[in-house]
């Protein structure tokens, strides 16, 4: 499995967590789903920058 696939996998399960979160939480703003927005927030943004480097090539 490459690095894209492994990036896509990580991306599909985090989401399922933060909407789990979502779910069980308060709301939006509560702390744990902040957290878990950002954590997807920066796997996200690595997988864009793995695209465009491969795009580059």
């Amino acid at each position: 499995m490459d690095k894209v696939e492994e990036l896509i996998i990580k991306i599909d399960e985090m989401r399922k967590t933060m909407c789990d979160l979502i779910d069980q939480q308060t709301g939006l703003m509560d702390q744990k789903v902040v957290q878990a927005s950002q954590n997807l927030d920066e796997v996200l943004n690595s997988y864009h920058k793995l695209l465009e480097s491969k795009k580059r090539k």
